[in-house]
C-alpha cells in the first residue's frame, strides 16, 4: 500500500479552536500525523491512503472557513509519523508576532529571477540546522536556534536594510514561517517578497531546481529530508544536526520520535 503525505496550514479566525481541534480529531481517524489548532488558524501535516486522504480533505474542506484549502502531497516511501496528535494551541506559528500577511507573495517561476538581483535580501526564515542542509543561492542565516530569534535579527538588520534601499525576499519550508512574519515585517517599513508555497512548492513546479538550490531541504518527520524532486534522500539524523551541542537537544529528541515510530 502506497502512502502519501499531506501538508496544510491557514490563518483564519477561529474563535472555535477548541471544537475544531475535537472534530478534526474524528476526521482524521485512521491516518497518522500532527495537527495544530489555535484562534488564528490551523496547520497539519498527515499521512495515510490515498482514499482515505482524500475523504479527509472533502470532509475538512466542507467547513466553509477552509473552502479551497490548498494540500500539498506526495508519496513516501518511509511512513513519516508514527501515530496521530491533533493539539489546541496558542500559536500555530509560535513567533509571538502578529499573524497578518503583508507583502508580496512571489510564485516559483518568478521566484528564480529575485535571486539574481542586487537589491534584493534573500533572508531563509528557518532554524540554522535548516538552512547547514540547504539553501537557496545566495540565502542569508539569520542563526535562529528558535523561531522566537527570527524577530530579533530582523529588528537588528531593518534600518540597514531600507538605507540600502534592499527588498526582503524570504523562504521557509512551506510557506507558514513567512506568512506569519510578513505583515510584522512590512509594519517596520520593510519591502516584503515571499516565495509562495514555501520551498516544497518551488520543488514541485520547477523541474530544473537544482540550479537555485544546493543541498537538500528538510522536512519535521521521519523521512528527515528531500531532494529538490522531493524524493527522500538517505540523510541521518546525525548528519542533519551534526555535533553541535545546542542542537543536541534537537537530536536526542528526534531519537526518540524514530524508535517510537
Amino acid at each position: 500500500m502506497t502512502l502519501f503525505h499531506i501538508a496544510f496550514y491557514r490563518f483564519v479566525p477561529l474563535p472555535d479552536a477548541a471544537d475544531v481541534a475535537e472534530r478534526l480529531r474524528g476526521l482524521a481517524e485512521g491516518l497518522t500525523g500532527s495537527v495544530l489548532v489555535a484562534a488564528e488558524g490551523v496547520n497539519g501535516t498527515l499521512a495515510g491512503p490515498a482514499e482515505a486522504l482524500d475523504a479527509f480533505e472533502a470532509a475538512f474542506t466542507a467547513d466553509r472557513r477552509f473552502e479551497g484549502l490548498l494540500f500539498r502531497r506526495s508519496a513516501c516511501t518511509t511512513p513519516p509519523f508514527a501515530r496521530l496528535k491533533v493539539h489546541h494551541r496558542a500559536e500555530i506559528v509560535a513567533v509571538g508576532q502578529g499573524t497578518a500577511m503583508g507583502g508580496t507573495a512571489v510564485d516559483p517561476l518568478a521566484w528564480r529571477a529575485l535571486l539574481d538581483r542586487d537589491d534584493v535580501v534573500v533572508l531563509d526564515n528557518r532554524n540554522s540546522f535548516e538552512y547547514r542542509l540547504g539553501r537557496f543561492r545566495g540565502a542569508i542565516d539569520p542563526g535562529v536556534r528558535n523561531f522566537r530569534d527570527f524577530p530579533a535579527y530582523v529588528e537588528a538588520h531593518a534600518a540597514q536594510w531600507k538605507a540600502e534601499g534592499k527588498r526582503v525576499a524570504m523562504y521557509c519550508t512551506g510557506g507558514i514561517r513567512c506568512d506569519k512574519t510578513s505583515g510584522w515585517m512590512s509594519g517596520l517599513g520593510l519591502d516584503v517578497l515571499r516565495l509562495e508555497g514555501g520551498i516544497l512548492n518551488y520543488f514541485a513546479q520547477v523541474p530544473d531546481a537544482e540550479r537555485d538550490w544546493s543541498g537538500e531541504c528538510f522536512v519535521f518527520d521521519n523521512r528527515i529530508a528531500l531532494d529538490t524532486h522531493l524524493q527522500e534522500t538517505e540523510t541521518t539524523l546525525e548528519q542533519v544536526y551534526g555535533d553541535d551541542p545546542a542542537d543536541a537537544w534537537r537530536l536526542a529528541r528526534a531519537r526518540r520520535l524514530d524508535a517510537a515510530a
